[in-house]
């Protein structure tokens, strides 16, 4: 039996204090992890830009910006031996954070508090704060 784990992440420094998390308490879980680490892009497109760029160039660089968000949590997690599968989303953050949980079966969702958003100053951000709400799984925050 393994303990799926949705790992959400913009590379934010909020974001990489959660994969820190996970990294030191591995150890705490009785059963082996699978970890899903996830970046979700928004979309940038809308139908009058997809006049002038093709599907497959938004698809490049939906890959292009993800994969450079998850660089620090895969190297993180690579460096503590914490084996993940990595994914780019792409939509709305929370919902697209709460939907792959469900798609993947995972049982809990960790997270940081915030994440590269305009409000700084805010409590907890506005995306913990849907996918607290809108999940049904449990959901670990980490300041």
């Amino acid at each position: 039996m393994m303990l799926k784990i949705l790992l959400p992440t913009d590379g934010s420094d909020y974001a990489l204090r959660a994969v820190r998390y996970l990294t030191e308490h591995v150890g705490w879980y009785r059963e082996p992890l699978e970890v899903h680490l996830l970046n979700v892009q928004l979309p940038i497109a809308s139908g009058a830009v997809k006049m002038f760029i093709s599907q497959q160039q938004l698809n490049d660089y939906y890959r292009e910006e993800g994969l450079k968000h998850l660089q620090q949590a895969r190297s993180l997690l690579e460096t503590s031996g914490v084996v993940y599968q990595h994914h780019i989303g792409v939509g709305e953050l929370a919902s697209t954070i709460v939907e792959y949980a469900t798609d993947k079966g995972c049982e809990m969702i960790l997270m940081g508090t915030r994440g590269r958003g305009a409000l700084k100053g805010a409590m907890l951000g506005s995306v913990a704060m849907k996918v607290l709400h809108r999940a049904e799984v449990p959901v670990l925050l980490v300041r």
